[in-house]
C-alpha cells in the first residue's frame, strides 16, 4: 500500500501546524487508498544542517540525519503542512528538507498551508524547492486563513468547505504517488 507522510512543518512554540496536521490526518485516515502517518519535525531534533557532505552523496555522519533519512525513505508521497513566515515556509521545514536529497526523488507532494493569505507564498517557495528535489507537486492545495479558520488567531476551527479540498488534494497525491512508485520500482530493477 502507498505510504503518505503528513509532515508537520513547524517547530515553533505555540505552532498551529500540529492541530492542522492532525485534522488532515483525521480526514486522510478515513480513506482506504493509502496509509497515512503524521511526521513531526520536533521528533527528529534536527540542528541547522550539520552534515559535511552534500545530501546527494548520502554519506551521512550524524545519527539524527540517518534517522531522518530512514523515515523519509519509507514514504511514497508527502503532504506538507506549512505556516507562512515572512512570505515563505518555516526555517525548520526548509532545514529538514535540505538534509536529504535522494530520499525525496520521484515522489509526490501536496500542501496544506495557513497564514494571513492562506499561506500561498509559503507553498510557492516549497514548490520551487520540491522541483529541485525531483518531487512532483500536485495542483490542488488547501489554504487556511488565520482570519476565518482560527478563532482569535489561536484555536483551529476550519470551515467545513476545506474538507472537500483536502480530499481533492489527497486524490492527486495518491494518484501521482502511485505512478511515481512504479517509476522508482522500474529504476531499481534497472529498466
Amino acid at each position: 500500500m502507498l505510504k503518505v507522510a503528513i509532515i508537520i512543518g513547524s517547530t515553533r512554540p505555540g505552532r498551529q501546524a500540529e492541530a492542522v496536521a492532525k485534522w488532515v490526518y483525521e480526514i486522510a485516515h478515513q480513506r482506504t487508498d493509502a496509509a497515512f502517518e503524521v511526521v513531526d519535525l520536533i521528533d527528529f531534533e534536527l540542528p541547522l544542517l550539520d552534515e559535511p557532505y552534500p545530501p546527494s552523496m548520502q554519506q551521512y555522519t550524524k545519527a539524527h540525519t540517518k534517522r531522518w533519512s530512514e523515515k523519509i525513505s519509507s514514504f511514497d508521497a508527502f503532504v506538507f503542512v506549512t505556516p507562512e513566515y515572512n512570505h515563505s515556509t518555516s526555517g525548520a521545514l526548509k532545514n529538514a528538507v535540505d538534509f536529504l536529497y535522494r530520499e525525496w526523488n520521484n515522489k509526490a507532494a501536496g500542501f496544506v498551508s495557513y497564514g494571513s493569505i492562506g499561506g500561498a507564498r509559503a507553498v510557492e517557495h516549497l514548490r520551487l524547492i520540491m522541483a529541485e528535489l525531483q518531487v512532483a507537486t500536485v495542483r490542488e492545495q488547501v489554504m487556511l486563513s488565520l482570519f476565518s479558520d482560527f478563532e482569535n488567531f489561536q484555536v483551529f476551527k476550519p470551515a467545513a468547505m476545506h474538507e472537500k479540498k483536502v480530499n481533492l488534494m489527497l486524490d492527486q497525491v495518491v494518484l501521482w504517488g502511485a505512478a511515481l512508485k512504479n517509476i522508482r520500482v522500474e529504476q531499481a530493477q534497472g529498466n
